[in-house]
């Protein structure tokens, strides 16, 4: 179908709408790559008030991907939920955004639309939107999700204690892990991306969490972040898998340049759910995604890349994730040139995300080569807790020497819940109490010494 919209004297095409969202994009680099970005801002102007005229259900008529090659389309369309949909299925993608920043589109009526939009209907309307659109819809959304504690509850926000090391050093992560401990990190989880990829690393540093989380009775779940078939050949060998890990796209050309397919997703899920390790829930897959990633894998279709993105958190959304974040600025400058468009990115994600029913965090963070530093990270992570992000990363001192690439310390964490009024996952903030590490009022409680368990575990790495 042939979109079209004048500017003055000039009429503006678009052929179909995978064109049409294209065009309609903030400008980013990777779109700029791909060669589907609007050649002029009059252009983009043109292609947003075009498809804020596009019809909600247009997107159920028209996939921009086709059904019969790729099975993520065939998951949107299948789980689709006509009922649900009916609130939202006269407005076209304008009225939908009205709506959305309206009294009347509040959590319950959000939550209740969840399985009636499809990740293409969120991403066009994220195009029609500001920065403050996307915080504020973004807030009035709440998805909790639980294994030994409860996250995404309103007034949390959750980490990821992330204590890499270039050559797995136990002394190494143990270190990193007691001192983002002390910070009041890691109540989403203590994920390590390990240095040697192979399953009997794998292995070792899984028994090795899981001795510090049994050791001092941390409310909290591990995870290696490993390819889906090793964390499936650990949980044959008997290892203790908590949370079962994989990066995922928004096509199954992309899916498939990761060594991934939905039927190898939904083994690894059921294998998970055999151990029955959660305590209070057993939602189990932890998913990361990030903007660019089909392009990549020349993967894309001719699709903008937030779109792919968005098609990403169907995937995710299928299998019941406990976590699930965008690394946004981690592939490059390639795909997101500069602070401002990953700042754009991160909340555009997690709007999305949020619509769809996803538990959303995000890793704030940047490569050394993008035109983007720490003052470009304290803006999104100030906007995302705004917006009620799920978690953040924590990591000593922003600086991960293991992937090395800059993102959020354990001291960014703290900054967010003592200028946003936040706190940790209820579980673990009753730890942190019990513990001394925080005091009733949840801050860090000053004492004259460490707590007797942390200083036993420094003392031995010395």
């Amino acid at each position: 179908m042939i979109y079209r919209h004048r500017v003055g004297i000039r009429e503006y095409r678009f052929e179909g709408l995978a064109q049409l969202m294209a065009r309609a994009t903030p400008l980013r680099s990777g779109d700029v790559l791909a060669g589907i970005a609007a050649s002029s801002a009059e252009e983009r102007v043109a292609a947003m008030r075009a498809l804020a005229e596009v019809p909600l259900k247009r997107f159920l008529e028209e996939w921009l991907i086709p059904y019969e090659s790729d099975e993520v389309t065939r998951l949107i369309a299948d789980r689709h939920d006509p009922q649900a949909f009916e609130p939202v299925a006269d407005l076209c993608v304008g009225e939908f955004r009205d709506w959305l920043l309206s009294d009347s589109a509040d959590e319950t009526a959000l939550a209740a639309l969840r399985q009636g939009l499809t990740p293409e209907m969120t991403a066009a309307v994220s195009k029609l939107m500001r920065v403050q659109d996307l915080i504020l819809v973004a807030r009035k959304c709440r998805v909790v999700s639980r294994f030994r504690n409860t996250l995404g509850l309103g007034g949390r926000l959750s980490t990821r204690l992330q204590p890499n090391h270039p050559t797995d050093d136990p002394s190494g992560i143990a270190a990193s892990l007691v001192d983002g401990l002390l910070y009041g990190n890691g109540d989403a989880v203590i994920g390590i991306n390990p240095a040697t990829d192979n399953v009997p690393a794998v292995a070792r540093l899984l028994h090795m969490l899981d001795e510090v989380i049994r050791s001092y009775e941390i409310p909290t779940q591990s995870c290696v972040l490993t390819h889906v078939t090793n964390t499936l050949q650990v949980i044959e060998q008997g290892a203790p898998v908590d949370l079962v890990f994989q990066s995922i796209a928004g096509t199954q050309k992309a899916n498939e340049s990761f060594g991934i397919s939905l039927s190898l997703l939904r083994e690894a899920h059921e294998a998970g759910l055999s151990l029955r390790r959660g305590s209070v829930g057993d939602d189990l897959m932890y998913f990361e995604t990030g903007q660019g990633s089909a392009l990549s894998a020349d993967a894309h279709h001719g699709v903008d890349q937030q779109t792919c993105e968005a098609r990403a958190y169907a995937v995710a959304r299928e299998f019941r994730p406990l976590l699930v974040n965008t690394v946004v600025g981690f592939i490059g400058p390639e795909y997101l040139y500069d602070g401002k468009q990953i700042i754009r990115a991160g909340l555009e994600d997690h709007f999305c995300a949020k619509l769809l029913g996803v538990p959303m965090g995000c890793d704030i963070c940047y490569t050394n080569h993008a035109e983007a530093d720490q003052d470009d990270m304290d803006m999104l992570l100030t906007l995302l807790g705004n917006a009620g992000i799920n978690f953040i990363m924590g990591i000593p001192g922003s600086d991960d020497v293991m992937l090395n690439y800059q993102t959020t310390s354990f001291h960014d964490a703290l900054y967010a819940r003592q200028v946003l009024g936040l706190r940790p996952a209820p579980e673990f903030e009753a730890w942190l109490e019990r513990m001394g590490i925080f005091d009733a009022a949840g801050r860090i409680a000053v004492a004259e010494q460490l707590p007797a368990p942390f200083a036993r575990a420094l003392e031995a790495l010395r």
